[in-house]
């Protein structure tokens, strides 16, 4: 039967023996037949461990596998198929009780095994091969670097209790790396090493490990064109970091800790294995001891205690193992039939043995928690199959059928939960080729710039951060879905990568560039010239912005050279500004105290002195000097007391406005600002040439009244205007006139 596999976060193991008395006379029905379609998975033998009772045929199938979600009714009633206990035959109607155990001749599955040949002293050898695997790391690694661990591997083995499925082991590992540093990947792997079992975390650890070789090889790369670059000669190129030695050694102890883990277990499971194989020549012995019943019956019970605890043993010998076990079990059942009394104790035994299984398992089909009712029922399975022998005939069909229905409830209710997880993991799937795609397409539409790729990691690193924040998908489509974004990611990063590495030609570029700009600093930084050089040392800072990246490892570098060069010439400016500053503070005072002086100044009455006055106040507070720049404001308030003097005279407006005018003149000459001397020069003239063109319009309108008496109020309000206009004409006038004679 094919069978689908679910998600590997799906830990359970979904498949259930649906077997009835596994251990009956050999005069009956062989119920092992059974055993080549169906498995049980134990949580909890005596042992404490955990026992996966594999198929005794050669299917490939793990037994951790399910059957197909949307499997046809058919399908789903095979997984829970009960033998017919009607099939079976007591004791009692049993034709030939003797039968030899060179003779006897069982089938399992599809294979004829003999008792000789189960009990072959070759099948009691497990052959464990060492494979001696030297320990790789990236081509590019080991021939530059030495330093990675070389050492044999060993082989791994699978323990007869070993539960969890590969496909699981392969879902944990399912974590994108690649954005992690080396110095985190280092971190990450520590963590690993503590957290984790050793033998769990190989997939992650190779994650891991191939991340850092990649990182490592680039910086690897680069530095080698560098050093190749310089004239060196590739002979004498070696390249490491402490880094890259911390790992080593990190991996190093992964590996031994690893190989040493699965060399215990292989001597472990080799012991385990003989003591099983001694537990059935005990047990065979029991039939020839020359011992009271009740003595035997005794030491069969010891023979089974130990059996339960005697460990795991290696899993592909654990079909013959346990085959071989239950078939002489089945002699001895056959042995102890010549005595009805301990027959029948033992009878009794195992109906209150399975009656309790039958309890629980109705217990569990009222679980709400299917998963953990489902991994329990595999327990009573086991237990069932193998810890506890047949009932009398008359019980049979009774407890395997209240025990088959228990087990169908659980199944049912198994089935349709996969049924909607299925649902779920289908549409998780399609989100997550969809979110592929954006990363394809990402690394198509790239933007071939800096600021491109920048946006470009943006999005994609959203675009991951959604892919892990999506549920799991179908089994089937794990490994496809996670290449396809391995693949697509590396596909960016290379891209990306590629992109860098040739800006690195730019880099070195502009590094020289930038050289020549400190050189121009250096050059300058003790120049008396400030007037001419503190432009020249303003420009290369706006140079330097334009220029662009430089190899990472000279960036700090040339960036203090040229900030040091460019801070030594503006401190000494600013030391020769404070000097300057400390005369403005002295003339912001003195035009202080002319100010309240003009504020509290009295008008005598007599215009012509008062005009006098007020002018000789503005010539003294042009002589003044200039102000610090943040108490300019001084200018605006001599200005507005200037404004409130003159509303005081009785001056035409002319007058008024060139004396005015005559103190903003002197503002803009103290400020040295000659850009507002040029913009107030264009204003003027604009309004000359607008005063003119307002006065030849009135004129012309003027003609529309030639007919018209003078003394009409249009007329003369249109005299009026022109008067008013010409008037203002000669004031614009002035005014250029005072600008050309202070900007020549």
């Amino acid at each position: 039967m094919s069978q689908e596999k679910l998600s590997p976060e799906d830990n359970e193991n979904p498949s259930i023996e649906n077997q009835q008395d596994s251990q009956t006379t050999s005069n009956e029905t062989q119920p092992h037949q059974k055993l080549d379609t169906e498995s049980v998975v134990d949580n909890g033998d005596t042992s404490g461990g955990e026992e996966v009772i594999e198929k005794p045929d050669t299917s490939s199938e793990s037994a951790s596998e399910v059957e197909p979600i949307n499997n046809p009714v058919s399908e789903e009633q095979k997984n829970v198929e009960i033998d017919s206990p009607k099939a079976e035959e007591t004791s009692e109607e049993k034709t030939d009780s003797n039968v030899s155990d060179n003779s006897m001749e069982k089938k399992y599955g599809d294979e004829n095994v003999t008792t000789s040949e189960v009990e072959s002293s070759e099948a009691q050898k497990v052959a464990f091969s060492e494979a001696k695997a030297p320990m790789t790391s990236e081509d590019s690694e080991n021939a530059i670097d030495s330093e990675a661990p070389d050492e044999d591997e060993e082989e791994e083995v699978e323990s007869s209790e070993d539960e969890e499925p590969e496909e699981d082991k392969e879902e944990q590992a399912q974590k994108d790396y690649s954005s992690l540093s080396k110095k985190e990947l280092i971190a990450e792997f520590e963590q690993l090493l503590k957290s984790r079992k050793i033998q769990d975390i190989k997939p992650e650890a190779e994650e891991i490990r191939s991340e850092f070789n990649n990182k490592f090889n680039e910086e690897l790369e680069q530095k080698k064109e560098e050093f190749l670059a310089e004239g060196g000669n590739i002979i004498d190129f070696h390249y490491t970091t402490p880094l890259k030695k911390e790992f080593n050694s990190l991996y190093f102890d992964y590996k031994e800790k690893r190989n040493n883990y699965y060399k215990n277990l292989k001597k472990d499971l080799q012991g385990n294995l003989t003591k099983r194989w001694e537990l059935i020549e005990d047990l065979k012995s029991l039939l020839s001891a020359e011992e009271n019943i009740n003595t035997t019956y005794k030491h069969f019970k010891d023979i089974q205690e130990k059996w339960h605890l005697a460990g795991a043993i290696p899993r592909d010998k654990y079909n013959t193992v346990w085959n071989t076990y239950h078939h002489h079990v089945e002699n001895f059942y056959d042995f102890l039939h010549l005595n009805r009394e301990f027959r029948d104790l033992d009878f009794k035994h195992n109906l209150d043995a399975k009656l309790k299984l039958i309890t629980r398992a109705e217990e569990l089909a009222q679980e709400n928690d299917i998963n953990k009712a489902f991994r329990e029922l595999q327990m009573l399975h086991k237990m069932w199959k193998e810890d506890i022998g047949p009932v009398a005939k008359e019980y049979r069909d009774e407890v395997w059928d209240k025990f088959s229905e228990a087990t169908k409830v659980i199944h049912d209710k198994r089935q349709n939960q996969l049924a909607e997880m299925e649902k779920e993991f289908h549409a998780n799937y399609e989100k997550k080729k969809e979110i592929v795609e954006a990363l394809r397409k990402q690394t198509e539409e790239a933007q071939p710039s800096h600021q491109g790729w920048q946006n470009a990691i943006k999005v994609v690193q959203e675009l991951r951060d959604e892919f892990f924040k999506t549920g799991r998908v179908p089994r089937t489509h794990n490994k496809e879905i996670w290449k396809s974004f391995k693949d697509a990611t590396s596909a960016f990063n290379n891209q990306k990568n590629s992109f860098y590495k040739n800006q690195k030609k730019d880099q070195y570029s502009n590094l020289e560039k930038k050289r020549e700009l400190i050189k121009i600093a250096e050059d300058n930084k003790d120049s008396e010239d400030f007037e001419t050089t503190t432009p020249l040392m303003k420009k290369i800072q706006d140079d330097w912005k334009t220029i662009g990246h430089v190899p990472r490892r000279d960036s700090d570098k040339i960036w203090k050279q040229f900030k040091k060069a460019c801070n030594h010439y503006f401190d000494r400016l600013n030391a020769e500004k404070n000097e300057a500053n400390k005369e403005e503070m002295a003339n912001f005072e003195a035009k202080q105290e002319m100010l309240n002086k003009l504020a509290a100044m009295e008008l005598s009455g007599n215009h012509k002195d008062d005009v006098k006055n007020i002018k000789k106040h503005i010539s003294e507070w042009k002589e003044i000097g200039r102000v610090p720049y943040n108490k300019r404001f001084i200018e605006q308030k001599f200005n507005k007391t200037l404004d409130g003097l003159f509303s005081k005279l009785d001056l035409g407006k002319k007058e008024t406005e060139l004396i005015k005018f005559d103190n903003k003149l002197n503002t803009l000459v103290n400020r040295e600002d000659d850009r507002k001397l040029q913009n107030e020069h264009f204003f003027i003239s604009k309004k000359i040439d607008e005063t003119r063109d307002e006065i030849r319009q009135l004129e012309n309108n003027l003609g529309f009244f030639h007919h018209v008496d003078e003394n009409n109020p249009m007329v003369r309000e249109v005299h009026n205007n022109i008067a008013r206009h010409k008037e203002q004409l000669e004031v614009w006038k002035a005014k250029l006139s005072k600008i050309k004679e202070i900007r020549e």
